[in-house]
């Protein structure tokens, strides 16, 4: 069922939720969480319908917002609730809410979403593209307990890294991370299978890819080694090698679903590693709700391992340890108008724990 409201208020979105339910027949609430979706229109049809696939497995009260604060003058100064109430088939195994702000009221969302979040129920923040730079002080993302941003979705995918390293609170996430999950757990299998000393590792992807930078990162902050990482043409990341006193161990994905997994003194197998819908990824997240605090060491880990866009960020200076320097280097030419170093990706060393 489907409910258009022009020009309203939270009180009477609340009262079509549950005149929507009861035409449905369907008056209990059974949803574990609050997903708040801040987006524009552009955005908004896709990150919906993940967010949708997403609540078969955590039913969900999906509010989407979309900022409409005008260009002029006047319409800047209006103050405008527009919202969209759908229960039932369309809304996945939850309900969705997709509320237009306009004019001033686009910058007090907030005023808007808390009346709306589900009672005595965790609230989420995600952004699909554009993201504050601090997402924890933000009026929305105050109200969540998880932030999901997204660093693939910026203009500057790797300098994001760094972003959020400098901004990380508990609860912070990014999907940039989730789309390792599988590469650490395989990489940390193979690792469990061999028991060896990691001399140096490889991580290869696609330029200006944050996954493959942060699984790079991820390497060197836990196995203390040098970590090389090289530009390939994709599809995202293409292949991790660890090297050990015994041979290479070899994770190898060249067409973004299938891996070969080699490891010395074992038969090469193939393992489904399949790159991943947004749905899926959010799902994933909403799995937990606690810090990831191996996700806030290997962002911190790259605060300062990491060149800036321009190229005069990312500290490498001092000696490393032993085990060297962590190299998240890469070559590949940069786009247009923007520095080198911004295609190198985690360029330049980095001190190994």
């Amino acid at each position: 069922m489907r409910i258009d409201l022009t020009d309203t208020t939270s009180s009477k979105i609340n009262a079509g939720l549950i005149q929507a339910r009861r035409a449905i027949g369907t008056p209990a609430v059974g949803m574990v969480l609050t997903l708040v979706i801040v987006t524009d229109e552009g955005s908004a049809y896709d990150a919906l319908k993940a967010a949708h696939e997403a609540s078969k497995e955590h039913p969900s009260r999906i509010l989407v917002v979309i900022k409409r604060p005008g260009r002029s003058p006047r319409d800047r100064a209006l103050a405008r609730l527009d919202a969209e109430v759908v229960v039932g088939d369309e809304a996945g195994t939850g309900e969705t809410v997709v509320l237009r702000m306009h004019g001033e009221l686009a910058n007090h969302a907030e005023s808007v979403v808390l009346p709306l979040l589900l009672p005595d129920a965790p609230a989420v923040c995600w952004w699909p593209d554009k993201a504050p730079d601090n997402p924890a002080e933000d009026p929305l993302g105050r109200l969540a307990a998880r932030r999901i941003t997204d660093a693939a979705a910026t203009e500057d995918p790797v300098g994001s890294i760094g972003q959020r390293a400098k901004s990380y609170a508990p609860g912070d996430t990014d999907l940039a991370w989730t789309r390792i999950t599988p590469w650490r757990s395989m990489l940390a299998a193979a690792l469990d299978q061999k028991h060896t000393r990691i001399r140096s590792a490889v991580v290869e992807g696609e330029a200006y890819n944050p996954s493959a930078e942060l699984l790079a990162l991820w390497l060197a902050d836990r196995l203390g080694v040098p970590v090389e990482r090289r530009v390939s043409d994709g599809p995202g990341i293409t292949g991790a090698r660890l090297s050990t006193a015994d041979g290479e161990i070899c994770l190898d994905r060249a067409d973004g679903a299938l891996a070969e997994l080699s490891v010395p003194g074992q038969p090469d197998r193939h393992v489904a590693l399949k790159r991943r819908e947004t749905s899926e990824l959010i799902a994933e997240e909403l799995r937990r709700l606690d810090p990831d605090d191996i996700y806030r060491a290997t962002v911190r880990f790259g605060e300062t391992h990491l060149l800036d866009s321009d190229g005069s960020g990312g500290s490498a200076a001092g000696s490393a340890p032993a085990g060297g320097a962590a190299k998240a280097a890469g070559s590949g030419k940069a786009a247009a108008g923007k520095s080198a170093a911004a295609g190198r990706g985690a360029a330049g060393k980095a001190s190994a724990k």
